[in-house]
């Protein structure tokens, strides 16, 4: 199968920058948010199937891939999931839509979430893949997250120690990276992989990547206590997906974890796959995909 076939590759401008954004299709708008350390392209094996019967956007998120990446500051602001989503309310009422459905992985699940939150009357209903939200995360910290998710933590000290790192030997880093689960050198698509290659081999990129785990230390957590004290929860149906040889399962019970944060009807399940879960298993994420968004 080709790689998105009929969709439209362009740069969509919104306030405060632009963002590279793959549409096809009709109907119900569905915007697909990607993970770390990839773009837009890991939702090449269920997104030309979505859009069959929905109106879908895969956008890269700002400081990923070819989408805006705003210098590092002191506070992170720039990279703060609020303002992130904001983005992708932006992207979305340039595009002609007013309320959506949302799909997520990794980062661009912690992006969803808060996109959730702040534009409640705009989100239909959210699916988010291999994550807990992020504030649970720190304030469980212990020695395997720490050990298994230690980029979070590496990511996060001060710019640009962590980028001069990477950037001395980006494929060496993306590979170990993106193989915490043992994986084959065929396991990405050549077409995916070349454009997340492309992007770690980006210095912007990898700063950008950088600020997201900064933001999510520091002003993320500002905004999630401040969401958790006045009782802000995700007003719309939630499907949660964790992939069942990943970390998630082995760490939480993401479905207990997840009803503390979710005000209206929540599914989920795990999946046969590691954390990549659209591209190990798209049949069974497609699947999931459908009867959710339905």
């Amino acid at each position: 199968m080709s790689f998105f076939p009929g969709f439209d590759l362009r740069r969509i401008d919104i306030p405060g920058g632009h963002l590279r954004v793959r549409t096809a299709g009709s109907g119900p708008a569905l915007l697909l948010l990607h993970g770390n350390p990839q773009t837009h392209a890991m939702w090449h094996r269920v997104a030309p199937m979505l859009a069959e019967r929905y109106s879908v956007v895969c956008p890269d998120l700002r400081g990923y891939g070819q989408s805006h990446k705003p210098p590092a500051t002191p506070d992170h602001a720039p990279y703060a999931k609020r303002e992130m989503a904001a983005d992708m309310a932006a992207l979305m009422t340039v595009l002609g839509h007013k309320t959506f459905r949302v799909g997520s992985h990794d980062r661009g699940a912690r992006v969803a979430h808060r996109l959730a939150l702040d534009h409640a009357d705009r989100v239909e209903r959210l699916a988010v893949l291999d994550i807990v939200p992020t504030i649970e995360h720190f304030e469980r910290t212990d020695m395997a997250f720490a050990l298994g998710y230690y980029h979070w933590f590496w990511f996060a000290k001060p710019h640009p120690f962590p980028e001069n790192l990477i950037s001395a030997s980006p494929d060496i880093w993306w590979r170990s990276h993106t193989s915490r689960e043992p994986k084959g050198d065929d396991f990405f698509n050549p077409d995916a992989s070349a454009d997340y290659l492309e992007a770690i081999h980006d210095p912007e990129m990898v700063r950008g990547m950088c600020e997201d785990y900064r933001a999510a230390a520091t002003i993320d957590l500002v905004h999630d206590r401040e969401s958790r004290a006045a009782g802000e929860k995700v007003q719309c149906p939630m499907l949660v997906l964790w992939g069942g040889r990943g970390k998630i399962g082995q760490w939480y019970q993401p479905l207990e974890v997840w009803r503390e944060y979710c005000a209206s009807t929540l599914t989920g399940t795990a999946v046969p796959s590691g954390h990549y879960i659209a591209e190990e298993a798209p049949a069974e994420t497609l699947a999931a995909f459908e009867k959710f968004f339905a």
